[in-house]
């Protein structure tokens, strides 16, 4: 077995000084750590309980396939927020069949980010014994 001390979903956008000012200051992501200078200087965002990696540059904007997904405490104030910042909402937040709520928008090269709330009463939420 792989014995993995950390992780990181690593992007290599188009233009790093757009994304880094998305996810940097209107998502609002804090610096892990920055490495290299000038503009395309590596930049590490804290994301919960891993890492996102801007760094390099990419001709072409990164497979659809490609998504992040991105737990929040509540959809509802990061949508007002999101507004308010100017980030184009894909999907407004909805209560899906499965119980979670989503709301859904893209970053500056189209990548797909789902913002997720789960709420109190969802099973993902259950630990036996607790």
């Amino acid at each position: 077995m792989v014995h993995v001390l950390s992780s990181r979903t690593l992007l290599r956008p188009t233009d790093p000084e757009r994304s880094r000012a998305f996810y940097g200051e209107q998502l609002g992501l804090a610096v892990y750590r920055e490495f290299g200078t000038g503009p395309q200087r590596g930049v590490v965002y804290f994301l919960g309980g891993g890492f996102l990696e801007l760094s390099g540059r990419a001709e072409t904007p990164p497979d659809p396939a490609v998504r992040l997904w991105l737990q929040v405490a509540d959809a509802t104030a990061a949508h007002e927020e999101l507004l308010a910042k100017g980030v184009e909402i894909v999907r407004p937040p909805v209560k899906e069949p499965w119980g979670l709520v989503e709301m859904w928008i893209t970053d500056p090269d189209g990548t797909p980010i789902v913002l997720v709330e789960v709420p109190a009463d969802h099973p993902i939420r259950f630990r036996p014994g607790i």
